[in-house]
């Protein structure tokens, strides 16, 4: 059953983690708003250079700078273990995180892999969203909740990093590796991805029928319903200004010091 310690709900297990190289700020907003009402074991930025302005709640993990999409894709894959020592990660971006911790349920730490449910692709999609037997996945998404038998896994079976050829283009999309393309793999070494009759009460990013009148405990893109939950994008500007005069203030006060000496 839940913990809850002076109103705020207790995941000592669970590890709240974003890894990034854009939006900095606009991540480290989501993260705080994800932990504004929870607990958690730990809250990590996985990212190239310290932040400024970051509370010291959250811990500055060091990786390589992420150039491009696929360099997330494969950081998350192989590398995302490396830096969490908890029982399970919690694993937000500057466009999906915790909007309602009311929400929480003890059953989504039953699975080694809860996230968004997925759309039903259409009738002549005979690729998306399958796994190995064709048979469809209904749960991803990167922005959810793993256990850390998951990520180290990868690394640790050596599963050879092969993307999901579609339309011509080959796709890194890690979830997608995780959840269908390697999906048998991951279930033979005892692992398990939450059924979308548990997921669609975790978080909503496509508006499938399943999530119709349900509120999540999290979300991923302002989409349908998602679209009045905060974008801390949209304050980036705010965000400059601050930066600008924190920096005109400090030199204020330098220029005042020098006078008074």
């Amino acid at each position: 059953m839940a913990e809850y310690k002076d109103g705020k709900l207790q995941l000592k297990n669970v590890t709240l983690v974003a890894m990034t190289s854009v939006n900095i700020q606009a991540t480290i907003k989501a993260l705080k708003y994800s932990m504004k009402d929870i607990d958690f074991g730990a809250v990590k930025l996985i990212t190239h250079r310290r932040p400024r302005f970051m509370t010291r709640k959250i811990k500055f993990s060091k990786t390589t700078k992420l150039t491009n999409i696929d360099d997330f894709n494969y950081k998350m894959f192989y590398e995302l273990g490396s830096h969490i020592d908890t029982e399970f990660a919690l694993i937000v971006h500057a466009d999906g995180f915790v909007v309602h911790p009311e929400k929480w349920q003890d059953e989504f730490l039953d699975y080694d892999y809860i996230g968004s449910p997925w759309p039903i692709p259409k009738e002549d999609d005979l690729i998306s969203y399958r796994d190995k037997d064709n048979n469809l996945c209904r749960v991803g998404n990167s922005a959810g909740i793993r256990s850390k038998k998951l990520m180290d896994y990868p690394l640790e079976a050596n599963i050879p990093w092969e993307g999901v050829l579609q339309d011509g283009i080959v796709w890194y999309n890690e979830d997608v590796l995780i959840c269908c393309k390697y999906r048998h793999l991951f279930e033979e070494a005892g692992m398990s991805i939450a059924p979308l009759e548990v997921a669609k009460y975790y978080s909503h990013e496509n508006m499938v029928p399943e999530v119709e009148g349900i509120t999540p405990f999290a979300f991923h893109k302002w989409y349908g319903t998602n679209k009045d939950y905060p974008n801390f994008q949209e304050t980036k500007l705010i965000c400059k200004l601050e930066h600008f005069h924190f920096r005109a203030l400090r030199k204020l006060k330098r220029i005042f010091k020098k006078k008074q000496n």
